[in-house]
């Protein structure tokens, strides 16, 4: 059993914290709820996609391995007549699946922008900067290291950071992480996220079709004229979706890249407002009765309140906006579901040294090996340090430099995105083995370093207390 907390007096800090987080203010409710929602639901799904990736491993390297490739490479076919698609099961996973993961990465980068970290310029700039830097940094190593051979066109992938294992190591070091830290790294990702759509659509698009991108960009405008006509029934956006990705898969751009622009057209603003709700709700809920009150036998007033209820009950669920219910409903199935299949589909390597007799896999695993385990860290801290030495950004409260360096070295676990990048930059099998090698072992070692950096350098906040230095926003641990 899961020991219960002891009562908070209301007087005290930690009362008057939990009051503050469960009220209806701006800032919890459009900021902190939904963060905190965002990193417990991460947590669990790095674990099952930890434990997808494992098996994925276990499977490929088993009596069976012949079996697994057989199982993704079993094309499925869905058409009517003439009109059909026909991919393997690996490639409808990434190009259909993953098309949710990437409508909830968008749905998370939009409400950033309106309502979070990343609308406010002071607070945006550390994540922001030492986002950038950790993205260029391990790119311009990963060149250097695989410059005149056929292995550098992979330079987007140690970019990446996969966020739900980056959180979910966060989450086991406990209270040497600050709350300040979770946010920093999460604001990261995001920004992290938001490069490498932009080198997926950029750079590793083959060929171009310019009338399919018309017409994905003619189902985005029906979308929004939708939305400005104020229809509310799900079944047309649905069906305007599917022609938006089949429009994108036929132009030559990522599929996936339909998933974030339908995130971006989704409506921020409620259809109501939650404060004139409120007052409908009390007007009309009034006299309706409770279930352990007088029976009443008529009828026709029971029905009456039914039909009341039901109207509140829309209008409740109309007082939440679609870019918040959306996210709501699918963060789950992106993180439960959709991230596990992936990793099953993607992560089955066979584990050998055979690849370094080839010196451009050989080239291409150090290249992707030192990209995350050393770029990403040292571009991180090194942009950050110019942004803070610069006048243009501090520490946020609690964080120290130790702590920004383990957030750093967590960075560098590449996993998600860094496979999904190898499956569109190499069609070598060689260089996918060395590909997918080197994330493995990588995103395994950042994993360990950051959290024993962290866990083993720093002590244990004290509840309530954030420790600071002068100057700085932080403390050194």
């Amino acid at each position: 059993m899961t020991p219960r907390r002891p009562p908070v007096h209301p007087g005290s800090r930690s009362g008057l914290s939990t009051r503050w987080l469960q009220s209806d203010r701006l800032l919890p409710r459009r900021v902190v709820r939904p963060a905190q929602q965002f990193l417990d639901t991460e947590v669990g799904g790095g674990v099952l996609l930890l434990a997808a990736a494992v098996a994925a491993l276990a499977w490929a390297n088993s009596p069976w391995s012949e079996s697994y490739e057989r199982v993704w490479e079993t094309r499925l076919t869905i058409g009517l007549g003439p009109w059909a698609l026909s991919e393997d099961l690996r490639h409808w996973v990434n190009d259909l699946l993953m098309v949710l993961f990437f409508f909830v990465v968008g749905l998370e980068i939009k409400r950033e922008a309106v309502f979070g970290d990343l609308r406010r310029p002071q607070t945006a700039a550390l994540p922001v900067v030492a986002a950038l830097g950790g993205m260029a940094i391990p790119a311009v190593l990963y060149v250097a290291l695989t410059a005149g051979g056929p292995g550098v066109r992979g330079w987007g992938i140690p970019m990446a950071t996969d966020i739900a294992f980056a959180l979910g190591v966060l989450a086991l070091v406990g209270r040497r992480a600050p709350h300040g830290l979770r946010l920093f790294l999460l604001t990261l990702a995001i920004v992290d996220d938001i490069g490498a759509i932009a080198v997926i659509a950029v750079f590793y698009t083959e060929q171009l079709s310019l009338a399919w991108l018309a017409a994905a960009a003619a189902g985005l405008g029906l979308i929004v004229l939708a939305q400005r006509l104020a229809i509310r029934t799900l079944v047309p956006y649905v069906l305007a979706a599917g022609f938006v990705w089949l429009a994108t898969y036929s132009s030559g751009v990522h599929a996936t890249i339909a998933g974030v622009a339908l995130a971006l057209v989704a409506p921020t603003r409620p259809f109501h407002q939650p404060e004139a709700v409120a007052d409908v709700v009390v007007g009309q809920l009034g006299p309706v009765r409770t279930a352990d009150g007088p029976p009443d036998s008529d009828t026709e007033d029971q029905e009456t309140d039914e039909q009341t209820l039901r109207a509140v009950s829309e209008l409740a669920h109309e007082a939440v906006s679609p870019l918040a219910r959306f996210e709501n409903k699918l963060h789950g199935w992106s993180s439960y579901l959709v991230l596990p299949l992936f990793a099953l589909a993607n992560a089955g390597v066979a584990v050998s040294g055979e690849f370094l007799a080839d010196p451009a896999a050989a080239r291409v695993a150090m290249g992707v090996f030192v990209g995350l385990v050393l770029g990403k860290p040292l571009g991180i801290a090194g942009c950050a340090w110019l942004a803070i030495a610069s006048g243009r950004a501090q520490l946020p409260g609690g964080v120290s430099w130790r702590h920004l360096i383990g957030a750093g070295a967590l960075a560098g676990i590449g996993f998600t995105v860094s496979l999904f990048i190898t499956g569109l930059a190499f069609t070598d099998p060689a260089l996918v083995d060395a590909a997918k090698t080197a994330i493995l072992g990588a995103s395994l070692l950042a994993g360990v370093v950051g959290a024993l950096w962290l866990f083993l350098g720093l002590p244990a906040a004290r509840p309530g207390r954030e420790l600071h230095t002068p100057g700085g926003g932080g403390a050194e641990g």
